[in-house]
């Protein structure tokens, strides 16, 4: 299926944490084209995840308006919502979300059977994808069998198995070192022209931003500018290696309260909150390891 548009207008997204009150987006508008790559930059707690999930359909906007093509994501039901996470967007996330116990190719077709199509299909979609992502021979690979990039590469394939329109990234090389992310993002980036799809990520690395067709940089929860590639290098200084690590602590951070949600909100079973959990404290450690190790913590 071709990529479509995607709008948002007037969107603000409030969150309540006991009596406290956070805008995490406030009036964001943009436009992304059909078959269009951009990525979303900005400093941690901007909206970036946020602005994702509401696309993708796993939250909804306190108020204002998301199109996706002709659908008004905000509008649908329960049982939309799952078809359109099915059938529509292809969520390729941060922690990559692979099935331990499942092979590369049974990773791939999961999404498949949960659409109902049938075997034969299943199956050749499978080499195809495997194929595209240069892991035909890994085929039969558990993840704790492949590498950081190989198990993105797989995520890749994942999100595209019931070809949907829309494939959104959240931080889709955070975990890999710059010569498997320059590989991933190739991938993704050669997965959308090939299959004409649109395409948001999100994003801290300028190389990776730069990958896109253009650069929306959001702040303060709504869209600042749109860049051209080029121009990132004028707007954004490099960070430095500690605020790599405060920034990626900052989404861990945020992505631990974005599974609180989910568990709550019963998108997923305690299993995969459990398993989703420890991956993420047990990074968060790390890194507060590493920010003591250096004497700023």
């Amino acid at each position: 299926m071709l990529g479509l548009e995607i709008v948002a207008r007037d969107v603000f997204k409030v969150y309540r944490i006991g009596k406290v009150e956070v805008q995490a987006l406030r009036g964001l508008s943009m436009e992304v084209g059909d078959g269009e790559i951009v990525s979303i930059i900005g400093p941690s707690g901007s909206g970036k995840t946020t602005l994702l999930n509401l696309i993708g359909g796993l939250d909804k906007p306190t108020a204002g308006s998301i199109r996706v093509g002709g659908i008004e994501v905000s509008g649908l039901s329960p049982r939309q919502l799952t078809d359109y996470r099915r059938e529509t967007v292809g969520y390729i996330f941060q922690n990559l979300n692979l099935i331990p116990t499942l092979t590369a190719a049974e990773n791939i077709e999961l999404p498949m059977i949960a659409l109902g199509t049938p075997r034969g299909k299943r199956r050749e979609r499978v080499r195809v994808l495997l194929e595209v992502v240069g892991l035909l021979h890994r085929a039969d690979h558990k993840p704790d069998e492949l590498s950081g990039g190989e198990q993105q590469r797989v995520a890749i394939a994942v999100a595209m198995a019931n070809d949907p329109p829309v494939i959104l990234a959240d931080e889709p090389t955070g975990e890999l070192d710059s010569v498997n992310a320059k590989m991933v993002t190739q991938y993704l980036v050669d997965v959308s022209k090939k299959f004409k799809k649109t395409v948001i990520m999100v994003t801290h690395d300028s190389n990776v931003a730069r990958a896109a067709d253009r650069i929306m940089r959001i702040e303060d929860g709504v869209i600042k500018e749109s860049l051209e590639p080029m121009r990132l290098a004028e707007t954004v200084k490099p960070p430095s290696y500690m605020e790599q690590i405060r920034a990626r602590l900052a989404s861990i951070n945020a992505q631990l309260r974005d599974l609180d949600r989910e568990f709550r909100a019963g998108i997923i079973d305690g299993d995969e909150y459990v398993r989703r959990r420890l991956k993420l404290t047990s990074l968060k450690s790390s890194l507060e390891d590493e920010l003591q190790r250096m004497g700023t913590l």
